[in-house]
């Protein structure tokens, strides 16, 4: 199975520099939201995205496509429509990425299996930042665990 706890949990511990495919500049989208949470629990964000490329998200330089990548990248994490993402995940086998990461949403059979068979991890309809927290205890991020409500009993 491709997406076990164990094979997303392998994946979240090596993968640690992070193409992120679509990202906005925009701090309330997903892509925003995803990316600064990696960025503070240690990984390495690139941003790519033709719009704002040659310019700053994040504090990282963005990139127009995955070819202009000068770094070893682990994972393309995928904010993009489902019908987009086959080219995207054939540059991302160029590139020598290890995982090509479909975030919730975003589900292209045919891309999921041509990163498979070069050899390529793959998640499909996946939130890298959900699944973080809820397999390495993240879900406190954000206010998630405010023990206003807890499943102890009252004393």
């Amino acid at each position: 199975m491709h997406d076990d706890i164990a094979t997303l949990r392998r994946i979240l511990q090596t993968c640690r520099t992070v193409a992120v495919m679509g990202l906005s500049a925009e701090w309330h989208r997903p892509s925003y939201f995803v990316a600064k949470y990696l960025q503070q629990h240690g990984y390495r964000v690139i941003p790519v995205n033709p719009r704002y490329a040659g310019g700053e998200i994040l504090g990282e330089m963005v990139f127009a496509g995955l070819g202009d990548i000068t770094e070893p990248v682990d994972m393309v994490d995928v904010f993009r429509r489902s019908e987009d993402v086959l080219p995207i995940a054939e540059a991302a086998i160029r590139l020598g990425a290890k995982c090509l990461w479909q975030q919730i949403g975003v589900a292209n059979a045919e891309a999921d299996a041509a990163v498979r068979a070069a050899g390529l991890d793959s998640v499909v309809n996946r939130c890298t930042k959900i699944e973080h927290a809820r397999l390495f205890g993240g879900l406190h991020w954000a206010g998630v665990n405010t023990n206003v409500i807890s499943a102890k009993r009252p004393v």
